[in-house]
């Protein structure tokens, strides 16, 4: 930008401050581009610290496994220069390592955390620590190697050794392993559990399965609703409204209970039904504690995540594509199929993604309705944290259920479109 002075030479267009104007307005988009920085930075770090920091916590742990090397780096050490092909059992320093490493951990309390570590990889290992870290103190002299078998046999087992030696690197995929039913053996080797012995995929799978049917349940329960809701007068429909928000107001864990109350054997539906005459009191159902119970209690519960998207988006489809249809003579059917609903898409691509999604992370409701054939992944991975404490097989279990929930949005989107899914 420049303006032709009197001598035919070009200056620079100036502000009314005189300086260039170039200047300023790269100066007036800087400061623009800061005062938007200003406005989105809470929010990017409330989504840092709320979102993207646990997950990556998350995945973190399902890998880490410093524990073993930081309680005994001595031993760790050792065991870099013992070869398991040639010597059976590591030689005298070993040993001598492991006494000293046992020493610290035993004042600092931290035998039994990396024995149960060990456990996970072999059974026996929490026990072998807990009992060695009581008698470690009264070994005072060589050789290390008798002493540490008398104070327990498992240290002649190589087995032992070789678990030690694996499991001793800071990073490890055991938990992955163990997450979809496989293992590493002591001398290395991948395999999968026998069938009898996997927990692990068949609760993905079975995840998955009552995920879908949950949210195909929705869709044939939530459609006509929420196509009744955007014919209707609009004073009749905000009632009804009301009606389908209703349940946001009661707790879930009332909503989950209340269903507990109607289904059992002794509720009120199998009531009902003996009263009526159409079971007798022998041939009560069994709906609570089981898949049908989860199906039942969770389609209620996510029902208004089909509804709504359905709702907002048949709000806005003109009801003159139908009579235009009938007008040319096509029947109501064929007018409701051709023409309504596939403009209805994009809200069932919404409140599918929707539904489905919620119900793979449900954990309150499966575990109070679903006994042992209706519980989640998400009650196995609850039990890990809570129960059992084996953290890093549940953020592995939680790593795998994201990455579930990332290639399934991914095939959505090839598939669907993401652009065509609308909220309203």
């Amino acid at each position: 930008m420049a303006n032709e002075t009197d001598t035919g030479r070009y200056e620079p267009l100036r502000s009314a401050s005189g300086e260039p104007l170039k200047v300023s307005l790269r100066r007036s988009l800087r400061r623009q581009k800061l005062q938007a920085l200003g406005l989105v930075a809470p929010l990017f770090l409330f989504v840092l610290v709320t979102f993207l920091a646990p997950i990556g916590g998350m995945l973190f742990r399902s890998v880490e496994n410093q524990i073993v090397g930081d309680t005994l780096p001595r031993t760790v050490a050792a065991l870099g220069e013992w070869n398991p092909n040639v010597q059976e059992l590591p030689d005298e320093e070993v040993f001598a390592a492991m006494v000293a490493d046992l020493k610290i951990a035993r004042e600092a309390r931290t035998a039994s955390r990396v024995g149960q570590r060990l456990n996970y990889e072999f059974s026996g290992m929490s026990s072998l620590f807990r009992s060695t870290a009581r008698k470690v103190a009264r070994i005072d002299e060589p050789p290390y190697k008798d002493a540490l078998i008398k104070a327990h046999k498992g240290w002649a087992e190589p087995a032992t050794w070789k678990v030690i030696q694996r499991v001793s690197a800071k990073y490890t995929p055991g938990y992955f392993l163990a997450a979809v039913d496989a293992e590493q053996t002591v001398d290395g080797d991948i395999r999968m559990l026998p069938d009898r012995q996997r927990v692990y995929l068949p609760l993905f799978w079975r995840t998955m399965l009552l995920s879908a049917f949950i949210t195909l349940m929705t869709f044939l329960l939530g459609f006509p609703i929420a196509h009744l809701l955007a014919t209707v007068p609009t004073r009749i429909s905000n009632l009804l409204i009301i009606m389908v928000l209703l349940p946001f107001w009661t707790s879930l864990l009332v909503r989950t209970t209340s269903w507990i109350a109607l289904l059992q054997k002794e509720g009120v539906i199998n009531d009902l039904l003996v009263g009526i005459g159409i079971l007798s009191d022998e041939s009560r159902l069994t709906m609570i504690h089981n898949a049908t119970g989860t199906i039942v209690a969770m389609t209620h519960i996510l029902l208004p995540f089909m509804v709504l998207p359905l709702y907002s988006v048949m709000k806005t489809i003109s009801p003159n594509y139908v009579r235009a249809a009938k007008s040319l003579g096509a029947t109501p059917a064929y007018a409701f199929f051709k023409v309504y609903f596939p403009q209805t898409v994009p809200g069932i691509g919404a409140g599918a993604i929707l539904v489905f999604i919620l119900s793979i992370g449900y954990y309150i409701t499966p575990e109070l309705v679903g006994g042992t054939s209706g519980t989640f992944i998400s009650n196995r991975i609850a039990y890990n944290i809570s129960s059992s404490l084996n953290w890093g097989l549940a953020a592995a279990l939680g790593a795998i259920l994201l990455g579930i929930v990332i290639v399934l949005y991914w095939l959505y989107d090839k598939i669907v479109g993401i652009d065509n899914m609308k909220m309203g």
